[in-house]
C-alpha cells in the first residue's frame, strides 16, 4: 500500500475508530514522552499526535517504496522519505521508536529493526502495531491491516529476538470487526473492553513494547589447535658447497 491509500483510509469512519483504538493502546503504555525523542518509522502519522505536543523532538520516517506525505499538514513539516535499512540518524540518537504499518510491509522486517536496534538509545523503548495473524481484519483487504505479512505472539518474539529486542509487554486492539456500520461503530468501545477482559485471541492487531538489547552474549568457540612435532634444525650444505668440498678433495 503507499501513502495515498493509507491516507484515505484514516479519513473514513472506520479508519477513525480503528485510530482512536490503537491509541488507546499505545497511550497506556506510554502515558507521556515528555522530555524525549520520538521517532515513528512507517506510516505513524495517525499516532505521532500524541507525543507531538510535550516530546523534545517528535519526526516520522517513511520508506521509500510507499511514499511520503506532509505531515503535520499546518506546520512545519516533520516527515520524511528514507530508505528504512539505512535510516538517516547517528547511533543511539533517538528514546522512543513507533513502528506501525512497518513490518508486515517490508522485504526485509529483521533488516529494519536492525537498523532501528541501531539509532535507539540504550535505554529507549519501541511499540510495534502489527497485525495479529489469527484476528478478523487480517483477512479483508479493505483495512491497511488486511495487507502484508501479519505475525503470531510466538513469531513476532522470535523476530525481536533475532534483532536483539526483549519484548517487555503485550496489549491488543481492535477486537470489533473491520464493519463500517454505524452500530458496530458506536459499539467499538465495547467490543473493545469485552475482548480484553476475556484475553478473546481474535484482535486486529498486536501492540508489543520491546526494549533494546545493549549487551548481547555470544557463545565463545574453541579454536582447533594443530599439534606440530618440534623438530631440532640441522645444517645441511648447499650443493654448490658440497661440489666445491668435493674438488678439493680431489
Amino acid at each position: 500500500m503507499d501513502v495515498i491509500d493509507l491516507r484515505d483510509f484514516y479519513s473514513q469512519h472506520l479508519g477513525i475508530v480503528a485510530r482512536r483504538l490503537i491509541n488507546r493502546g499505545i497511550r497506556a503504555r506510554w502515558p507521556s514522552a515528555r522530555g524525549q525523542r520520538v521517532l515513528g518509522v512507517g506510516y505513524p502519522t495517525p499516532y505521532l499526535g500524541l507525543f507531538r505536543e510535550d516530546s523534545e523532538r517528535c519526526i516520522a520516517f517513511m520508506p521509500a517504496a510507499q511514499g511520503v506525505l506532509k505531515w503535520p499538514t499546518a506546520r512545519p513539516t516533520l516527515a520524511s522519505l528514507v530508505d528504512e535499512y539505512a535510516l538517516p540518524l547517528p547511533d543511539a540518537a533517538i528514546d522512543r521508536i513507533l513502528l506501525v504499518h512497518a513490518l508486515e510491509l517490508s522485504d526485509d522486517p529483521a533488516g529494519l529493526l536492525r537498523e532501528v536496534w541501531r539509532v535507539m538509545a540504550p535505554s529507549g523503548r519501541m511499540i510495534i502495531v502489527i497485525p495479529n495473524r489469527r484476528g478478523v481484519w487480517t483477512r479483508t483487504d479493505s483495512t491497511p491491516f488486511g495487507h502484508g505479512r501479519p505475525y503470531s505472539r510466538s513469531q513476532i518474539t522470535e523476530l525481536l529476538r533475532q534483532a536483539w529486542f526483549t519484548p517487555t509487554a503485550w496489549g491488543e486492539a481492535l477486537f470489533m470487526p473491520p464493519v463500517a456500520g454505524s452500530w458496530f461503530l458506536r459499539s467499538a468501545l465495547a467490543w473493545e473492553r469485552v475482548g480484553a477482559a476475556l484475553s478473546l485471541p481474535f484482535a486486529g492487531v498486536h501492540i508489543v513494547e520491546a526494549t533494546k538489547q545493549v549487551y548481547r552474549v555470544s557463545p565463545a568457540r574453541r579454536e582447533r589447535v594443530r599439534l606440530i612435532p618440534r623438530l631440532e634444525p640441522v645444517l645441511v650444505p648447499s650443493p654448490t658447497s658440497r661440489r666445491e668440498a668435493e674438488g678439493g678433495g680431489k
